[in-house]
């Protein structure tokens, strides 16, 4: 972002994921199995000391999440963005090849400053087109949506919330990678990486788009398309699932849009109406998610409110919302979740994110009260609260915005004051639009 601002030559070289995990003889990722295990030892079917010992064994090496979390995903995306060296996305960050990347990426930039091959030539609406393709072809997070909107406002390309789902809700989910299928990063790596994606979606991408090393996406791909293993990447003709992408939800809960990720929910659960369950803020959560007492059934939709850009500043993952312990008890695997917040890109289920605009500034998420119907739908793109019109203006009469203590001064006041919502990209508004590169040049 802040190179998009002052568009100068730019070269992304990725962390890189760490080792594939390994626990009790089977593989785990980093981020998607803490959420299955933390689920397990709620339960009682994992230890304590199991529980300590699974941390060990699955951050076993430098690196990222290697899963297809949100740095996963981002790899991802600078190298369909054009933004990276071929095949810089799924090199694990201790093998020896990532060091040759680095001393390669680091001969490119200094090329590049001399060639003045600036962000901007790279970072076009065609770029992004690509990137968002390519995130539904891997099953990525979320999270891009904000990443890729906000970096497309600091270079000023146009690029709102319904192109993700009018772009990449019609690819199909090549990549069989955790939370959306079995494998890691390391043996997406060894199958071929990105480079064999982008050559299954070849008919669906611009190929001509200009990359860092001053090649087309087509030409960089030559000699890297062969996939040396079909578990991890499916062909084109033949998905994993036929429609991945994300999928992005409006109603009168949802009047600027909220996001979910159909490859890591439950089909049973695309189109439910259930009651609300309310979390008033996170803190509420944490205290009430495991009271016995908590009036909630498997058929029940959690609402988490008061978590998103304004309302708990910054906008942490914390939109998953692990299940109530009487409800894990009961073999309840998934429900339905909702909130203003974000969710990690490891993580999985029915839950629905980013609802904007956000409760914290009164947009209708504020509004929902225990025992309220909400209905959704992902095939009709709705997500909506079953409350009169009249009720929820009588209702909206009564709000009062909740206070953020230690918020009235410094950058938080600040950034509360202008940050955007979800579906701009959470971005603060006097950012939008680059300062150029003349910028850059006047500071030295």
């Amino acid at each position: 972002m802040g190179a998009a601002s002052v568009d100068l030559p730019t070269l992304v070289v990725p962390g890189g994921p760490m080792l594939n995990g390994k626990f009790q003889g089977k593989d785990i990722g980093s981020g998607t199995h803490v959420w299955k295990f933390e689920e397990d030892r709620k339960t009682g079917q994992l230890s304590d000391a199991e529980y300590l010992q699974a941390e060990s064994c699955m951050s076993r090496s430098a690196g990222h999440c290697m899963t297809m979390g949100t740095a996963s995903t981002m790899a991802c995306m600078v190298e369909s963005l054009g933004l990276t060296l071929p095949g810089a996305a799924a090199i694990p960050a201790v093998d020896s090849r990532k060091k040759v990347l680095a001393q390669l990426s680091g001969r490119r930039i200094v090329e590049m400053v001399k060639e003045d091959l600036k962000l901007s030539r790279i970072l076009t609406r065609t770029a992004f087109e690509n990137a968002i393709k390519v995130n539904a072809a891997v099953g990525g997070s979320t999270n891009l949506i904000i990443h890729l909107t906000a970096i497309a406002g600091r270079i000023g390309v146009p690029l709102e919330l319904a192109d993700f789902d009018r772009l990449g809700s019609g690819i199909p989910l090549l990549l069989n990678l955790m939370p959306s299928g079995k494998f890691l990063m390391e043996d997406f790596y060894y199958a071929g990486g990105l480079p064999v994606i982008l050559n299954e979606l070849q008919g669906q991408l611009d190929m001509e788009a200009l990359t860092v090393n001053g090649l087309t996406h087509g030409e960089n791909i030559k000699g890297r398309e062969t996939c040396y293993n079909r578990e991890v990447i499916a062909a084109y003709a033949e998905p994993l699932l036929p429609h991945a992408g994300i999928a992005v939800l409006k109603g009168n809960l949802a009047a600027d849009g909220a996001v979910i990720k159909p490859s890591a929910a439950t089909p049973a659960l695309m189109q439910h109406r259930g009651r609300a369950v309310v979390f008033e803020d996170i803190e509420d959560y944490h205290r009430r998610v495991d009271d016995p007492g908590l009036e909630i059934d498997a058929s029940s939709i959690m609402v988490l409110k008061n978590v998103g850009p304004v309302g708990y500043p910054g906008m942490p993952e914390v939109g998953n919302m692990t299940l109530p312990k009487k409800l894990l008890e009961q073999g309840v695997m998934d429900m339905v979740r909702i909130s203003d917040g974000r969710m990690s890109g490891t993580a999985y289920g029915t839950v629905v994110l980013h609802v904007s605009p956000e409760a914290a500034i009164g947009g209708v998420l504020a509004l929902v009260r225990n025992g309220d119907w909400i209905e959704l739908d992902v095939e009709a793109r709705r997500l909506h609260l079953d409350v009169a019109e009249e009720e929820l203006g009588r209702r909206r009469r009564e709000w009062v915005a909740p206070a953020v203590p230690g918020t009235d001064r410094g950058y938080v006041h600040l950034y509360r004051g202008h940050v955007q919502q979800a579906h701009l990209g959470a971005d603060l508004d006097f950012l939008r639009g680059g300062s150029g590169s003349d910028v850059s040049r006047d500071s030295h």
